[in-house]
C-alpha cells in the first residue's frame, strides 16, 4: 500500500505547492512527540517491576473501562480552538490552538499545534484569495460572452439587410466601426503578462518574509488586476492594435487581438505608421473618424479567444477544487496520527474546525464550474455535454506496451546493424589515416555527412526523450510550460520508439551503401540511396495523412516557421526553447547544406565531390549558416523586449550576437588559416564563452547564489543530491571549451579528422541537453513561487466611453 505522503505529493498541483498543507513539517514534529512518549513508556515501564504489576494493571483498566472514565476524558477538555475575525475581508480568520488538558510533551504539542494552526491560516488564505481571483476572471467572461454574442448579431444582422455588399461578402464579410484615440480601458480588468510576473514577483518576496500572510499577498495580485502598465500609448497600441472601436446596439467597444502573427503584426505597424502621417497632415481626420472595417476573421479570433479563456478557466477550478480536497484529506491523516501516537481524542474537536473553515465550506468554485461547463455546451459546444467535457477536461493517451516492443525490437536491430557496420569498416580500414583507404573516405565523405547529420539530430532527440522522462520524475510540468495540448504530446516511450527506428533506418542505408560498394556496384547507383533516404523523411515529415505522430510533426513545422520569422511572430517558451536547441546544431544545418547541394547541383553523377566546397555561393551561404540560430534566437530576444519591455532581454540579444560573431570567425578561420585569424578566433570565442558561462549558470540555471540556504546554489532544488548540480556546473564548463579544438587541432590516434569533428559535435549536443534539464527546473521553480498553474489567456473586447 502506497503511504499517504508518496500519494499527496503525486497528486498536488506542483505550481501551488509551497501552499498546501506541509505534511511533511507536521510528520517531524509528530516525530518529536512519538520520542517523548517512548522514552516516557520506557521510564514508566522501569516503575512497574517495582510496584506490584496486579494492582497496576487493575487500576489502569478501571482507568480506562470506568463508567466515569470516559466522562473525565471530554472532548473540550483536549484542546480549544479560538477563531479570531480578520482586520479584514482579504485576510480572512485566523485560527489559534489552546491546550487544556496536561499533554507530556507539552513543548512538543505547542510545537505542533502552532504548525498546524499555521497550515490551516495558509489554506484559507490562499483558497480565498485564488476563488476570488477565479471569481473576477468569470465575471468577465460572462461579460466578454454577451458582447461577443450581441456583436456575432448585429454582425448577422447587417449582413442580412444588404449593409455589406456583395464583392466584399464574397471577399470576407465585416461591419464598419469608428476608430478612436483613447481605448485602452478594459472592462474586464485583466493585466498583461508583465504585470503578471511583477505581481508574482512580491508575492513571492512577501511569502518568505511570513507565511500566513497568504491571503494579504494573493489579495493584493487580484486587486491590482486593473491597474494600467507603465509604458508609453504607442507601444501599447502596437503591442495589442488597440483604438479599434466598433459599435454594437448603441455601445462603443475595442477589440485586442495580440500580434501573434506576421500579418497582425505588420498591419499593425502600417497602422501605427498611417495614423503618424495622418496626424502630422491633419487633426480633423482623427476627431470625425475613419470608417474602417472589422471583419468576420477578427469575430472569429475574438472567439477563439474567449474559447480559450474558458477552458483555462475550468482547468483552474479544477485545480482548486483538487486543492480543497487534499488538503481536507491531509488535515485528517496528521490527526488521526496524532490520536494514535498520543492516545488523545483530538481528531473530533479539530476536525469540526476545519470542516467549517472557509476552504472547505465555500462552494464559490463549484457553482462556478457549472456555470462555466452551461456556457461552454451552449456557445462552444452546440449544446453536445460530451464534445465540451473533450475541451474542458481533455483525456491523455494511454500508453500501450506495444510501444515499449517495437522499442526493444528496433533497439535490437540498430545494435545488430552498427556491429556489422563497425566490424565491415574495421575489416577494411576505412576510418584510420591510410592512403588506401583515403579514396573511400573522400568519395563516400558526402554520404557520411549526411549519415553524422541524422546521427546528430536524433542524438539531442533521444535526449530530449530523456529530458521527459526525467522531468517527470521530478515532477517538473513541462507541458503547462510548452502548452503542450494533452492530448496530442508526445511521451518518452514515443520518443524512443522514433529514434530507435530512425536510426535502426539510417544505420541500415550504411551497411547497404557499404555493402554494394565492396561488391563493386557503381558510385553513381551507390550515391542515389542516401539522397532517397533524406528524400523519404522530408516527406515524412510534411505527410498530411494522419500516420506517424501527425500533429507533432506539424507543430515541429509550425515552430521552425516561427524561429524563421521570429520578428514577427510572438514569441512563447516552446519557439525560443527550440531555437536554442538550434544553436547547437549548427554542424547538423552545415551538413545539411553540403548534403542538399550535392544532391541538387548533381555531383553524385559526376563524383565531383569537392564541387561544392568550390563554389563561392557555398562558402558564402556557410557564413550564413553558421549564424543563422544565433540570429534567429537574437530576433526572439528582441521581438520579447519589444513585448514585455524588460532589459534582460537586451542582455540576452548580446549573449547571441557575440556568439553569431565567434561562429562567423570560426567559418572565416577555416577558410583562410592565418595567425591573424586565429588571434580573432581566440578572443571572440573566449568572450562568447564567458558570456555564455555567466547567463547559464546565473540567468538561466540561477546558481551561484552565495546567499542561498544551499552553498552556490538556489535555495530551491529538485534534484535531492546537491552533488549533481556541481558535477553539471563543470561538465558545462569543460564542453564550453569545445572550440579549443579548433586551435589546437588534437587528433585521437589515427582517427579521421572528420570522425574527430562528430564527437565534438556530438558533445555540444550533449551539453545541450543536459542544458535543457535545468533550465526546465528554473521555469518551474518561477512558476511554482509565482502560483502560476493555469495560462493567463488574453481578453479581446473592451468598452470606450462616449468622450473618448
Amino acid at each position: 500500500m502506497v503511504k499517504f505522503s508518496k500519494q499527496f505529493e503525486g497528486q498536488l498541483v506542483p505550481e501551488w505547492k509551497e501552499a498546501f498543507v506541509d505534511y511533511w513539517k507536521l510528520k517531524k514534529d509528530l516525530k518529536k512527540i512519538h520520542l517523548l512518549n517512548t522514552n516516557i513508556n520506557n521510564n514508566n515501564s522501569e516503575n512497574k517491576h517495582q510496584n506490584n504489576s496486579l494492582s497496576h494493571t487493575l487500576l489502569t483498566t478501571l482507568r480506562n473501562f470506568s463508567l466515569f472514565g470516559p466522562k473525565r476524558k471530554d472532548h473540550h477538555e483536549v484542546i480549544h480552538v479560538h477563531k479570531k475575525l480578520a482586520s479584514s475581508a482579504s485576510k480572512g480568520d485566523v485560527y489559534e490552538t489552546e491546550l487544556l488538558e496536561q499533554f507530556a510533551d507539552t513543548d512538543a504539542a505547542k510545537e505542533f499545534f502552532n504548525c498546524l494552526d499555521l497550515q490551516l491560516n495558509k489554506v484559507n488564505q490562499f483558497y480565498k484569495a485564488k476563488e476570488k481571483e477565479f471569481l473576477e476572471r468569470g465575471e468577465s467572461l460572462k461579460k466578454q460572452m454577451e458582447i461577443l454574442i450581441e456583436a456575432k448579431t448585429a454582425f448577422n444582422q447587417q449582413r442580412s439587410k444588404g449593409a455589406i455588399s456583395m464583392q466584399d461578402s464574397k471577399e470576407d464579410a465585416s461591419m464598419s466601426y469608428t476608430l478612436s484615440r483613447d481605448s485602452e480601458e478594459s472592462i474586464n480588468g485583466d493585466k498583461t503578462e508583465q504585470e503578471q510576473e511583477q505581481d508574482s514577483t512580491s508575492i513571492d518576496d512577501q511569502m518568505e518574509k511570513n507565511d500566513v500572510q497568504y491571503g494579504d499577498i494573493c489579495s493584493k495580485s487580484s486587486d491590482e488586476l486593473g491597474k494600467p502598465m507603465g509604458i508609453k500609448r504607442e507601444d501599447s497600441k502596437l503591442r495589442t492594435l488597440a483604438g479599434q472601436v466598433f459599435s454594437v446596439q448603441g455601445k462603443n467597444f475595442g477589440i485586442n487581438i495580440p500580434l501573434t502573427t506576421p500579418s497582425r503584426t505588420l498591419s499593425a505597424i502600417s497602422y501605427l505608421f498611417k495614423e503618424d502621417q495622418g496626424n502630422q497632415s491633419s487633426k480633423k481626420s482623427t476627431q470625425e473618424g475613419n470608417k474602417l472595417r472589422i471583419n468576420k476573421t477578427k469575430l472569429h479570433h475574438a472567439e477563439k479567444m474567449i474559447k480559450g479563456a474558458f477552458v483555462e478557466l475550468y482547468k483552474g477550478l479544477g485545480y482548486l477544487k483538487t486543492y480543497r480536497n487534499l488538503n481536507m484529506l491531509a488535515f485528517i491523516k496528521i490527526l488521526k496520527k496524532f490520536d494514535k501516537v498520543t492516545g488523545k481524542q483530538v481528531l473530533p474537536i479539530y476536525l469540526k474546525v476545519v470542516e467549517s473553515s472557509y476552504f472547505n465550506s465555500s462552494d464559490k468554485v463549484i457553482n462556478l464550474a457549472d456555470e462555466v461547463e452551461e456556457l461552454f455546451i451552449k456557445n462552444f459546444a452546440d449544446e453536445d455535454r460530451r464534445k465540451a467535457m473533450k475541451y474542458l477536461k481533455p483525456h491523455q493517451r494511454k500508453e500501450s506496451h506495444s510501444v515499449t516492443f517495437f522499442i526493444g525490437l528496433f533497439t535490437g536491430c540498430l545494435i545488430a546493424l552498427f556491429t556489422g557496420y563497425v566490424i565491415m569498416a574495421h575489416i577494411l580500414g576505412l576510418y584510420k589515416k591510410q592512403p588506401k583507404t583515403s579514396i573511400y573516405m573522400e568519395t563516400s565523405y558526402p554520404v557520411l555527412r549526411q549519415v553524422y547529420m541524422f546521427t546528430l539530430l536524433f542524438l539531442h532527440f533521444f535526449l530530449y526523450g530523456c529530458n521527459i522522462f526525467a522531468w517527470r520524475k521530478t515532477r517538473i510540468n513541462y507541458s503547462f510550460i510548452f502548452e503542450l495540448a494533452p492530448t496530442k504530446e508526445l511521451k518518452y516511450r514515443d520518443v524512443f520508439l522514433i529514434c530507435t527506428t530512425s536510426m535502426t533506418v539510417v544505420v541500415g542505408t550504411m551497411f547497404v551503401h557499404l555493402s554494394f560498394l565492396t561488391k563493386g556496384y557503381s558510385y553513381t547507383q551507390v550515391q542515389a540511396i542516401p539522397g532517397l533516404l533524406l528524400l523519404a523523411f522530408l516527406l515524412l515529415l510534411v505527410c498530411p495523412f494522419n500516420i506517424i505522430y501527425r500533429s507533432s510533426r506539424y507543430r515541429l513545422l509550425c515552430v521552425i516557421r516561427n524561429i524563421i520569422l521570429s520578428p514577427l511572430y510572438k514569441v512563447v517558451m516552446l519557439d525560443f526553447f527550440m531555437a536554442d536547441q538550434l544553436c547547437s546544431q549548427v554542424p547538423m544545418l552545415r551538413n545539411l547544406e553540403y548534403v542538399a547541394c550535392y544532391y541538387i547541383t548533381g555531383s553524385y553523377k559526376t563524383q565531383d565531390y569537392g564541387y561544392c566546397m568550390r563554389t563561392k555561393h557555398y562558402r558564402d551561404l556557410a557564413y550564413a549558416v553558421s549564424f543563422l540560430p544565433y540570429y534567429w534566437r537574437a530576433m526572439q530576444c528582441a521581438r520579447r523586449w519589444f513585448d514585455e519591455g524588460q532589459k534582460n532581454h537586451l542582455l540576452n540579444l548580446g549573449k547571441y550576437v557575440s556568439a553569431m560573431l565567434a561562429a562567423g570567425t570560426k567559418v572565416a578561420f577555416e577558410k583562410e588559416r592565418t595567425v591573424g585569424w586565429l588571434c580573432l578566433v581566440v578572443i571572440m570565442s573566449s568572450f562568447a564563452t564567458m558570456y555564455q558561462l555567466y547567463w547559464d549558470f546565473v540567468k538561466d540555471w540561477g546558481l551561484l547564489q552565495s546567499n542561498s540556504k544551499n552553498p552556490w546554489l538556489r535555495n530551491e532544488l529538485m534534484l535531492r543530491r546537491k552533488i549533481i548540480y556541481y558535477f553539471s556546473m563543470g561538465l558545462n564548463l569543460v564542453l564550453r571549451l569545445a572550440w579549443l579544438q579548433t586551435v589546437v587541432h588534437s587528433s585521437f590516434g589515427h582517427v579521421d579528422y572528420r570522425v574527430t569533428g562528430l564527437f565534438l559535435a556530438a558533445l555540444e549536443v550533449i551539453r545541450r541537453g543536459l542544458w535543457n534539464f535545468f533550465r526546465l527546473e528554473n521555469e518551474h521553480l518561477n512558476n511554482q513561487g509565482k502560483f502560476r498553474a493555469v495560462k493567463t489567456v488574453p481578453l479581446p473586447f473592451h468598452e470606450v466611453d462616449e468622450e473618448d
